[in-house]
């Protein structure tokens, strides 16, 4: 048996075989049916439903069984027992890290944390109400003016020290992000910390001399950033690749995917799951919320994933980092709700049918207001997480020998072959 596709063309009669390689057949195959002079046919595929735009090694997704990994490992072990600069390492350099490898990684990242005193004033320079995500995609993208060698993306050492500056300094402009908003003094890294306790260090340190984080809420952060470290071709990894195909540099090639991720439908799910919740109020509301949601009136927000028609296996995950937070904060009023609608819509025909099942949204809003950050906060903890992920898929781009600068084909539907009329004619 062939693996191979025979394509008949009903307009010449002709036929064509197309080989089948890894459950896919090739677009340029597509291309020699054609008739006559006519350029060969095309596909249409607007947000790329059904169509792969690159061969990768680093993240596995099965939607149909709620499978995913990173590197081939399990996302429920990793979370469970890794920590977040490891299974950066992981996505990264495509294995797990030896003792001293992971040492050498992690020092590596805690001597890079700081940046440039100019960031600092270029920062500043924002408005007192500046959203973090514009202030988190102008600064990663200003950082390529102060790494100009970056743009040698040919080099594998050059590109080694790019990404560890960048895995280092995000949390470090995320949380002068953060408090900035406030108005209050940036505070610098402190390398005697954990990376993700570094993290708490900048956001919420004030006048004490050493801040000293509960490490539950530095293990269900580091969780939450393992959860979100990558996630295959998103919207905004295939913004990262996309202009990473051009050759720009890395800095450049992230900020894309930050502005992607600025995006409500991508990086801003769990602040719409959150005002869901709110405009819902309590218990007593669902049943009325549920019968809005059949009848179109209302949106499910936190259900149904473009990729998942399972249960989000890092939905589970969050969950139990939600109790460990809970423990330390107080449990969230809006939790009960969250819980009683997840079980509702769980046994409803109406939601199984559809496949509607809770994703890594719903309940990490939540998390994140019991952190007490705000909710335009939100998608720069999802920037930061995701960011080894990014890297991760720019270095196998730029290493993969079938990889072209990104141009899609387009579908013409406008005019053709119009008359220009001068100015004084059309304006008579």
């Amino acid at each position: 048996m062939t693996d191979s596709l025979t394509v008949r063309d009903n307009r010449t009669g002709q036929e064509y075989d197309v080989p089948i390689t890894d459950g896919t057949i090739r677009a340029a195959d597509i291309g020699q049916i054609k008739v006559a002079d006519e350029p060969g046919l095309a596909v249409y595929d607007p947000g790329f439903l059904n169509t792969a735009s690159c061969r990768s090694a680093i993240t596995y997704i099965d939607g149909d069984q709620g499978i995913l990994e990173y590197r081939g490992y399990p996302i429920e072990q990793l979370a469970e027992n890794s920590t977040f600069l490891e299974v950066a390492y992981l996505l990264v350099h495509g294995s797990l890290p030896t003792k001293d490898e992971y040492d050498q990684w992690v020092h590596n990242i805690t001597y890079h944390t700081f940046v440039h005193e100019n960031v600092k004033s270029f920062m500043e320079g924002f408005r007192y109400d500046a959203h973090p995500m514009g202030m988190l995609m102008a600064s990663v993208g200003a950082l390529s003016t102060f790494y100009p060698e970056s743009r040698n993306i040919s080099d594998a050492d050059n590109r080694a020290i790019q990404v560890i500056r960048m895995i280092a300094k995000m949390p470090t402009l995320g949380a002068w992000s953060f408090r900035h908003a406030q108005g209050k003094p940036y505070v610098y890294p402190d390398n005697d910390l954990s990376y993700t306790a570094n993290f708490l260090s900048m956001l919420f340190k004030m006048t004490e001399v050493t801040y000293e984080p509960d490490e539950r809420l530095v293990k269900a952060l580091d969780t939450l950033f393992i959860l979100h470290a990558d996630h295959e071709q998103n919207a905004s990894t295939n913004a990262v690749r996309a202009v990473g195909s051009t050759q720009v540099d890395p800095y450049s090639a992230v900020s894309a995917g930050i502005g992607a991720l600025f995006g409500p439908l991508h990086g801003g799910a769990n602040e719409a799951v959150l005002r869901m919740l709110r405009r819902i109020g309590n218990v007593s509301e669902i049943p009325a919320f549920i019968e809005g949601v059949k009848n179109g009136n209302e949106r499910l927000m936190g259900f149904g994933h473009r990729v998942y028609k399972n249960y989000d296996p890092r939905a589970r995950i969050i969950k139990k980092a939600a109790d460990d937070v809970f423990d330390v904060t107080g449990v969230n009023p809006l939790l009960a709700v969250a819980q009683e609608l997840e079980k509702i819509a769980l046994n409803d025909e109406y939601f199984v049918k559809r496949k509607l099942y809770p994703n890594v949204d719903f309940y990490s809003g939540l998390i994140y207001e019991a952190l007490q950050f705000p909710p335009e906060f939100f998608t720069v903890l999802f920037a930061i997480g995701r960011t080894p992920g990014w890297l991760a898929q720019w270095l196998e781009l730029v290493q993969d020998k079938e990889q072209k600068i990104a141009r899609p084909k387009q579908i013409y539907t406008g005019d053709r072959t119009l008359d220009f009329t001068p100015a004084e004619q059309r304006w008579a």
